[in-house]
Order: structure tokens, then sequence, then C-alpha cells
């Protein structure tokens, strides 16, 4: 089902085939509206309630905390939108970090062309932001503070229980996580940990693109980012994805299932990759959090003399498949956002590629991965 050696998980992860074969059921038996009366509508609902338990699960939830959405993206903005509209009258400050999603940074600068103000959260050498920045920026007028808990191309962790605790113990401000890179890899329970909002994306855990969650504490005002229909308790209209929820549930039972098992086994490949690296290319540098720190299935690293776009073709025709960075900006021809914060050296932002691991990577593809990716480097070397 993969190709030879698929190492850009964190872009996009295969769907298995338990998760397909449910999405198939959905599409040609249990096809209803799930807001329709009538036998086939009650059950797409009945599916759709199964799945928001099975997400919810995962993060300490109460199903009716659960909303879905088109993705990741959609949640992103819909936290962001639906506080700085819902809160506007508390105050206009934001507070974010300078490491975030697209999806979390553009929605930023369009409220900030609004009038709103954005502090932008440095990081350190590894991506990780400081608790004193944070506690030195929260104001009066703060109405959220976003962070994500992964960093989608460097695996940095930030320290999300922390932030949590400033958040609720300094200020009003409602607590926003971007959880989409770490569900099913890193475990975090919003209820224990006081997070108000969080963020999902189906298609980084093995289930399908087009699906995506936001989590919204009980009780929690929110304005609506789309409105019409009165779907997702009145709080997002459009008829559901019901096909994707449903495979969305179960990728997120799996994930909670097999959690320990995958987590181990992706955090032994990556450190084997990085090591293996570091010692048979010369000038190899890790990107972020040293490779025993960080998320279990990112790496990011740089080779001296090389330009990562010419790097990524060349591995996969060799059948490896790695990526630049975060696949939003990958054909973009400048330097990641991500990177540019841990104010790195030119050539390491030119030579940067990101390897990033799933559920079905197994430790036999780390050999021929180093060796593809010394040959590759070795050529261009030569050039």
């Amino acid at each position: 089902m993969q190709p030879a050696i698929y190492l850009d998980n964190s872009a996009t992860t295969p769907v298995l085939p338990a998760i397909a074969a449910v999405m198939h059921k959905m599409l040609v038996e249990n096809y209803g509206n799930p807001s329709s009366l009538h036998g086939l509508g009650i059950a797409a609902e009945k599916a759709l309630a199964h799945a928001r338990r099975q997400v919810a699960g995962l993060i300490g939830a109460r199903p009716a905390e659960i909303y879905f959405t088109s993705g990741g993206t959609e949640a992103n903005n819909w936290a962001v939108w639906g506080i700085s509209r819902a809160r506007r009258r508390q105050g206009k400050h934001i507070i974010t970090t300078a490491v975030e999603h697209a999806s979390l940074l553009a929605a930023c600068r369009r409220l900030e062309a609004e009038g709103y103000e954005v502090t932008y959260l440095p990081v350190d050498s590894r991506g990780v932001i400081s608790a004193a920045d944070l506690e030195a920026s929260l104001r009066e007028d703060t109405i959220l503070v976003s962070v994500m808990s992964v960093n989608n191309e460097t695996g940095a962790l930030q320290p999300v229980e922390e932030v949590a605790r400033l958040v609720r113990s300094k200020s009003r401000a409602v607590l926003h996580v971007d959880h989409i890179q770490g569900y099913g890899k890193i475990p975090l329970n919003c209820q224990k940990v006081g997070i108000d909002l969080l963020s999902l994306s189906a298609h980084k855990i093995h289930g399908p693109k087009g699906t995506g969650a936001l989590y919204i504490k009980e009780g929690l005002r929110l304005e609506p980012l789309l409105v019409g229909g009165d779907q997702e308790a009145g709080r997002r209209a459009g008829t559901e994805n019901t096909a994707g929820i449903a495979a969305f549930g179960l990728a997120a039972e799996l994930a909670a299932a097999h959690m320990e098992e995958r987590v181990a086994r992706m955090r032994k490949i990556k450190i084997e990759l990085a090591t293996r690296l570091l010692k048979s290319i010369p000038g190899a540098q890790i990107n972020g959090p040293p490779p025993e720190e960080g998320a279990p299935h990112i790496l990011n690293v740089s080779f001296p003399g090389v330009r990562a776009e010419v790097l990524v073709h060349m591995l996969e025709q060799r059948g490896v498949y790695v990526s630049t960075g975060s696949a939003c900006h990958s054909r973009k021809q400048e330097a990641s956002h991500v990177l540019k914060a841990l104010h790195l050296e030119r050539w390491r932002l030119e030579g940067a590629i990101r390897i990033s691991l799933g559920a079905l990577n197994t430790p036999d593809e780390v050999t021929p991965a180093v060796e593809a990716i010394k040959e590759c480097v070795t050529e261009l070397w030569a050039l």
C-alpha cells in the first residue's frame, strides 16, 4: 500500500485498510443524512455519535465537546476567529508562537489587519518557547493564547501543561492547543491539563483527508465560523462528512489502542536514523530538539552544500519519500518560518529535509533510507 519507503507522514498518512473499509461502508450503505428523520438518517447520526466518543476518548473529553470540521485548518481558524469575535469587548490581544502552523498564523495576521494585537513568542534553539516570555506577555486584555503541542516541522514539544497553568493563574484568556501532530502520539488530557480549545485532524493518524475536529470546552462561548443549518449542535453549519467522520473515529480508536507500541517503534526508528545520518554524512546537523527529545516521529536534518528540494526529488527517484518541511509550503522556494525562528545558518535553511514516521514504518527501512540519502548527498557534492 505504501510507496517503497514513505517518510512523509507529517504531511499525510496512508489510510489503513480497516479505516478505508469503514469509510466505504458509510458511502455505499449507511449513506443517509444525519439530519434526516428516517431510518437511514438515524443510522448515520448514530455513526456520528459513535465517532464523537472515539475521538473524545483519546483526549479525555466529553463526546459533546467534539465538533467535526473539514480538517485542521478549519479547526485552527475557528478557534482563533471564534474567540476573537466572542471576546472582542474583553480585549483584542492574542498570544501565539513564531513557529505555529500557517493556518494559525494566517488567521492571526488577518486579525491584526482588523485592529487586533498579536504577540508572537520567540523560541530557543530547540524550537521551544519560554514560560517566562509567556508570563511577561500576558495582559489584562489578552483574550487568547494559542500554542501547538508538537511542531510539524521539527517535532519540538511545547510545555503545554506549564502554559495552561500560567494562563489559568495569570489571566482570563482562553487556551487553544493545536494538537494535530501530537494526536495519537503525545498523551494529552484536555480536562486534566485545563485546555479550552484543541484542534485535531484525521489524516495525520491514518484517517482520511478533509476531516478534523475542534474540542470546545463545555460552556465556552465561541462564535461560529460557518452559519446556516443546525448541524453540530448549531455551532458548525453544513452537512457532516459522515464517511470521513466514521473513519476518523476508528483511526482514533486504533491510535489509542496501539499508541504505546507505535510510539516506541517510531522513536527507535527516529533515533537510529538520526544517529546513522550524523555518523555517515559529514557536516549533517539536526534542526530542533535532539533526537532523544521531541516528538517520536519527526526528524529535521540539514546537509551542507545541498539544496533540500533537489535532494527530495533525487530521493523520490530511489523510492524514498521525504519533504522539505510543511506540506502547506513545500512548493515555495523560500526558507521555512519555523527554521528561521531557530536562527539557523543559511546552509541549514537551504539544506533541511523533514523525515516523519507513521504506524507503518519499520526498523528494516532505516538502512536503505540512510544509504539512499548518503548516496544522493554524495552525488550532489560531486557536481
